[in-house]
């Protein structure tokens, strides 16, 4: 025990509260003592001079989450002069400025004619500084907020050159730096690979709860029996004695409120908490984070939620378009805004958790993606394409099996995923505290 306490660094407190207590013999000092920061070219879609050439170059979209991806490269014009101001080398360190701030990855293999544009920041080092220290060291100054708190977040943050610059770093040796990078190096490795597999298992898992939710809403559970074709290719074949019908034949679809409405001075208004697209979840209804509205009397009375409403989105990521969930009056009353519909179902013919698990299957992911109105990354419906979904509908006693054998199976696989999940936010934990406790000299390597 003696001996290890002999071992043990004599620490000191750095002055800086994330940074924390520091090695004796170790001090702070400044990034632009020990690095050159060169922010990118601006945009410049069109050609200015006859010797500019149309060139390849790297956005922050190619460096998120500390990780490099070359698989989709955009063009715009430089100079003779600004290719030789904005080239890139293999061990160049590109750090994003703006977006996903101070996200960073190192150039690691040989490349030629690419360049950056002035999302990133390329660095180098001024002496023999180790870039890959330096990534680290942004990792930790990310994780316990202090990028955060020097960017202005109220509309995008931004990581500026002079922020950059004055980025206090602790001043190592270089011998020490070498070995801080290939500790972390390997150790982050593994970690990683954990994830990866961990994440991997998250996204099959999910795939096969979604799987299981469409042999169900499309075959039955009763196994082996008569088939027909349903005469829709995401539908297939369905048991003989189902039919398929429009869900406007069984259901009726009520739009929510609209916000920002302006009332005269003597309205009576009261107030009501409401759900957004955000609130409304695949299986249910995230209520973390509830806004409120002022309605009046009559509002609060069309606009109020009841027990057994499916809550469908209308617009938002493609992937998530007409999710839906059962209502449960979880809080009441609860209105719901214009971009969540409500839908009653009669429900002598089609049960509530039977539509849900309809919206969660192959079959109403490929209708709301077929039929949506998209963008780039989003998507919209509308009620009349949701009241025209087509869906197979079994006996009423046979879709209470079927809602019985999904909720069974899906609380088996929930509780797989969840397992996952807590070892991957394990994992990411102990991650940033290795690398934390590394590069501040707290743990010794």
């Amino acid at each position: 025990m003696e001996s290890m306490v002999l071992k043990m660094r004599k620490m000191k407190d750095s002055g800086i509260e994330w940074i924390g207590e520091i090695p004796e013999g170790w001090e702070i000092s400044k990034v632009s003592y020990f690095y050159e920061v060169q922010l990118g070219k601006m945009l410049q879609p069109q050609k200015k001079s006859e010797t500019d050439t149309e060139e390849k170059y790297l956005c922050a979209a190619n460096v998120g989450k500390n990780s490099l991806s070359l698989d989709t490269l955009k063009t715009m014009w430089f100079s003779q002069t600004e290719k030789h101001q904005f080239d890139l080398k293999e061990g160049d360190l590109l750090v994003v400025e703006g977006g996903d701030v101070a996200s960073c990855a190192i150039i690691e293999t040989p490349i030629r004619n690419l360049f950056f544009q002035n999302a990133l920041h390329r660095v180098r080092p001024l002496h023999n500084e180790s870039v890959a220290f330096l990534r680290y060291w942004l990792m930790t100054a990310k994780s316990y907020g202090y990028i955060d708190l020097i960017c202005n977040k109220a509309t995008i943050a931004h990581f500026s050159k002079e922020k950059f610059i004055a980025l206090p770093i602790l001043v190592i040796p270089q011998d020490i730096q070498s070995k801080i990078v290939s500790f972390l190096d390997l150790e982050c490795k593994q970690i990683d690979d954990l994830l990866s597999k961990s994440r991997s298992s998250i996204e099959e898992y999910k795939k096969l709860k979604q799987a299981v939710i469409t042999q169900a809403v499309t075959k039955g559970v009763r196994g082996e029996r008569e088939m027909k074709d349903s005469g829709v290719e995401w539908i297939g074949e369905i048991p003989k004695e189902w039919r398929k019908t429009q869900l406007r034949h069984c259901a009726t679809i009520k739009s929510g409120i609209t916000l920002g409405k302006s009332y005269s001075k003597d309205t009576v208004l009261i107030e009501r908490p409401y759900l957004r697209v955000a609130n409304v979840q695949g299986g249910y209804v995230d209520l973390n984070d509830l806004a409120t509205i002022q309605v009046t009397p009559d509002e609060d009375l069309k606009y109020r939620l009841h027990s057994g409403d499916v809550l469908m989105t209308e617009g938002g990521d493609r992937d998530k378009l007409g999710r839906g969930c059962v209502w449960h009056g979880e809080i009441e009353p609860c209105l719901h805004q214009n971009h969540v519909f409500a839908v009653q179902t009669n429900e002598t013919v089609l049960l509530p958790e039977f539509l849900e698990y309809l919206t969660a299957s192959n079959v109403g992911r490929s209708y709301f993606d077929v039929t949506a109105i998209k963008t780039t990354n989003l998507a919209c419906t509308s009620s009349s394409k949701v009241l025209a979904f087509t869906i197979p509908l079994p006996p009423i006693e046979e879709q209470i099996e079927i809602v019985s054998y999904i909720k069974k199976r899906s609380l088996e696989l929930n509780k797989l995923i969840m397992k996952k999940e807590l070892l991957v936010q394990e994992l990411e934990r102990y991650k940033k505290s290795l690398i934390y406790e590394v590069v501040t000299g707290k743990r010794e390597v």
